[in-house]
């Protein structure tokens, strides 16, 4: 049996679920012992007194029979029972009872099974109850009083099962919630080391989520030696590769045969711009810190920047308001990946940003060849190179372009998503942060 469709009504939350774990079985464990033991208790109780005063109404009534006699007067008295002789015409049609006294019933049920005449039972309130049954000296009125029938204060059985139910469930609720609270603290941890921030974190709470905090701490101090060790790996190459260039450039330099020197220097020039990618792919988003940014503002600066620097790329459109926290230097680095991935394989860019409620999205497309579906994939990937699917009169880059972006954007928390542009054709390449 599925229980799919239970999924929808189930809380998303830690506290929701845990709360609901706690609740429906109290609840629910309430109800069945007040529904049995109003029905075994109040029920039976019930029936047993109205049998008992049925005797001495039945008693009554036979000594309403005895002309003369002083036997129902003394018998009334004591028993507490008042009888008052009625006409005919005054004995109610039916029986009276509030539409919520539940005990009534049990009362007015037994009174028509033991009591032989009877012709109406009258339950106007909490306190008086009044029979109307035929005799032998014709219709009498008997009317006692409601405790006789019923068992007092039913009510306190369900005020006390509330109040006690609600008070142990508020105690249990703070107690769950001291111990929910370290694993949101590490949820929340883990969630900022997936924007790319470090958060203080100390692992607390039951051994099992101490053990979890423990392995989480180990997992992120490993992750950060393995980007720091890349990093300077990548930097020290790269820095000790710049002096034979420049020793290079100055070699070249000397040369007289203008021809040869220029495609030899041409070399050099791609040599420095693949130390400049390997460079910023080693830096990656953790260059930084992460400010409160308007991005609409950001986008613009890059896009102006583009600009002068003879870029075709034009800012389509702007939408919304507000701050977010990023690295703006990170991010301004993947945009102009993307400007100028878009330049070099089409002949203009158009750049667009839209900053709602729940994330923010910088879209990049161009009206170049685009990428294939099936290759998208592998676009992202460090020193992939789709020449096939390019225009080559542009020149080629690294392949770190779109590794760089896609880097920066999951240490946003985010992703690079990469697709073809409806209305111009090329590439669309979308940054997409969650708030």
């Amino acid at each position: 049996m599925s229980f799919a469709w239970l999924k929808r009504y189930v809380p998303h939350g830690l506290y929701g679920r845990a709360a609901l774990i706690l609740i429906l079985p109290v609840v629910t464990l309430q109800l069945v012992v007040s529904i049995v033991f109003i029905q075994r208790h109040f029920d039976g109780v019930t029936v047993q007194m109205t049998r008992n005063v049925s005797r001495e109404l039945v008693l009554l009534s036979e000594a309403a029979a005895r002309p003369g006699s002083a036997t129902m007067a003394q018998l009334s008295e004591p028993l507490a029972i008042t009888v008052v002789p009625v006409d005919a015409a005054a004995v109610p049609a039916g029986n009276l009872r509030r539409w919520f006294d539940l005990s009534g019933l049990a009362v007015i049920r037994t009174l028509d099974q033991v009591l032989p005449g009877l012709r109406a039972v009258e339950l106007p309130d909490d306190y008086n109850v009044r029979v109307f049954l035929d005799s032998a000296a014709g219709p009498l009125e008997m009317t006692f009083a409601r405790v006789r029938v019923s068992a007092s204060n039913p009510h306190q059985l369900l005020v006390n099962m509330v109040f006690f139910g609600i008070l142990m469930t508020a105690i249990a609720f703070i107690y769950l919630r001291n111990q929910l609270r370290p694993i949101t603290r590490l949820a929340a941890a883990a969630e900022a080391f997936g924007r790319g921030r470090i958060e203080p974190y100390r692992p607390g709470g039951a051994i099992e989520v101490r053990a979890a905090g423990s392995a989480f701490l180990d997992m992120r101090n490993r992750i950060e030696r393995q980007i720091e060790q890349r990093t300077l790996m990548l930097s020290g190459v790269s820095h000790d590769l710049r002096t034979p260039l420049t020793r290079l450039k100055l070699g070249l330099s000397m040369l007289e045969d203008d021809t040869e020197r220029a495609e030899m220097e041409g070399d050099v020039d791609d040599m420095e711009r693949m130390l400049d990618g390997f460079l910023s792919f080693a830096r990656g988003a953790s260059e930084d810190e992460v400010e409160e940014v308007d991005p609409i503002a950001l986008v613009r600066d890059v896009v102006s920047d583009a600009k002068r620097a003879g870029g075709q790329v034009e800012l389509a459109a702007a939408e919304g308001a507000g701050v977010i926290r990023i690295r703006p230097m990170a991010i301004r680095r993947a945009l102009d990946n993307l400007i100028t991935n878009a330049n070099r394989y089409g002949e203009r860019a158009e750049v667009s940003v839209t900053l709602s409620e729940k994330s923010l999205r910088i879209r990049v497309e161009d009206d170049g060849p685009g990428i294939p579906r099936e290759s998208r994939e592998e676009a992202v990937k460090p020193f992939a190179r789709l020449d096939q699917a390019r225009n080559q009169n542009r020149g080629s880059g690294v392949g770190l372009g779109l590794s760089i972006t896609a880097d920066i954007a999951r240490a946003h928390g985010g992703v690079l998503r990469l697709g073809e542009s409806t209305r111009m054709g090329g590439l669309q390449a979308d940054i997409v942060i969650a708030r």
